[in-house]
């Protein structure tokens, strides 16, 4: 039998907490689950530093990416089949794609391609297209397929519709994350009727549609979206660790570049501190090994890399104040002077984090990050743009919400014996 075509002889399923079983019955996605590179998913935290602020964030890549596919799964299978619009012969390419479409993430993942300029949607398509076991099976199906799967990622694949169903603004990807981090971090806003929105989904030549009997459903999901955007991935304890986790990088790639001779070698970074990664150095980095090295670096001979290892292994996180940056640049200013008369280095003890949501946008044409709309189908077969018919999204639809921090470690302008006088400044200044 052909391979694309090909099944286990028995259904294999994953026990999921969020969809109760993962449903596997392709040979191409079995082997595809089995390759290295897969595997390695399940070393990278899908909530990077959040486990620090909700104890039960320790669900993976591997776990999201798995549910992301079982969602497409269940379009594919159980809602598109027979429906004008839907090109049965995409089913096993949107399937590949919800598998692999985060495959090349890397550890502790949006802090980390920050410090050293990665980009994991790059790494994802490399994976696919390079020498690795993923495109080994990718290309069993034929010789252009493991291109087909790097374009629905990269949304440059000429069917928009198989691309709306991972990427855009309500997809298999964000159902997926809501419902998983909201299970796993315990809190309540994630959750949303995914069986009514899959009930009243429609393939259309574009995108996927939802029928306007199901616009509240849209909302709820619009709705939960926004609250775990503001509960838990800004979560500003969670922001803290990450700030830390960043100037940790940071001052191992400084002392790097000026000779310092470290204890524990970083063996691993040193493609990442030269900008040469290769994507053999890349797959091998997971969060054990970065993990690994902070534990080491507490034994270092320079303060600051081994202070940032012991409050990021140990949760001595930096505490924080409200800061607006547009209003509050002299307060910054004399902040870091004072810091700098109190022997603490602003450049790693004195930082504003920014965090920024649009939690749902109509067509923009040409600006920056355009989102396509969520349209409704209404019963004369028209499209509505969502925000026209209902007056829940249209009240948050195009409106960006960001929220500053000024993030500092509380224990080092305490009272002592050095510089008092200044740290009492130093607290009065951020009125705590």
């Amino acid at each position: 039998m052909e391979y694309s075509k090909s099944k286990l002889s028995e259904e294999k399923v994953f026990k999921d907490p969020v969809h109760r079983y993962v449903h596997v019955r392709d040979r191409v996605i079995w082997d595809l689950i089995g390759t290295k590179e897969f595997q390695r998913l399940r070393r990278i935290r899908q909530l990077g530093t959040s486990f620090l602020t909700f104890h039960g964030a320790e669900h993976s890549r591997f776990n999201h990416s798995l549910g992301v596919y079982e969602i497409v799964r269940r379009i594919v299978d159980d809602v598109f089949p027979g429906r004008p619009g839907w090109d049965k012969e995409e089913r096993l390419l949107s399937l590949c794609a919800a598998l692999l479409h985060d495959l090349g993430h890397g550890p502790f993942s949006h802090s980390f391609e920050k410090v050293f300029h990665l980009d994991h949607e790059n790494f994802t398509r490399e994976i696919i297209l390079g020498d690795t076991e993923v495109h080994a099976v990718l290309a069993r199906v034929s010789a252009d397929f493991p291109k087909k799967v790097s374009e629905v990622i990269a949304k440059t694949y000429d069917n928009t519709l198989v691309i709306s169903l991972i990427s855009s603004q309500i997809d298999a990807d964000r159902m997926d994350y809501l419902q998983r981090d909201a299970y796993f971090t315990g809190v309540s806003y994630g959750h949303f009727d995914m069986e009514r929105l899959l009930r009243v989904m429609r393939p259309r030549e574009e995108q996927v549609v939802f029928k306007y009997s199901g616009m509240h459903a849209v909302e709820d999901y619009i709705m939960s979206r926004y609250q775990m955007y503001w509960q838990v991935y800004f979560h500003p304890v969670t922001r803290s660790a990450e700030v830390i986790l960043t100037k940790i990088l940071h001052r191992a790639k400084e002392l790097h570049r000026n000779h310092y001779s470290f204890k524990h070698e970083p063996l691993h970074f040193y493609s990442l501190f030269q900008d040469q990664v290769t994507l053999e150095d890349y797959l091998k980095l997971d969060e054990a090994i970065i993990l690994y090295y902070f534990q080491m670096w507490q034994e270092e001979e320079d303060a600051i890399l081994k202070d940032l290892c012991h409050r990021f292994v140990n949760r001595h996180l930096f505490k924080y104040v409200e800061f607006d940056p547009a209003k509050e640049y002299r307060k910054h200013s004399e902040l870091e002077k004072l810091f700098k008369e109190a022997g603490i280095d602003p450049d790693y003890y004195l930082v504003v984090d920014s965090s920024s949501d649009l939690p749902y946008d109509f067509y923009r044409p040409g600006e920056e990050e355009e989102r396509l709309p969520i349209y409704l189908l209404m019963k004369n077969d028209e499209l509505r743009e969502l925000s026209r018919e209902s007056d829940i999204v249209d009240a948050i639809s195009g409106k960006r919400r960001t929220d500053h921090k000024l993030y500092f470690p509380a224990d080092f302008i305490q009272d002592d014996s050095s510089e008092p006088a200044i740290k009492r400044q130093i607290r009065r200044i951020l009125e705590i």
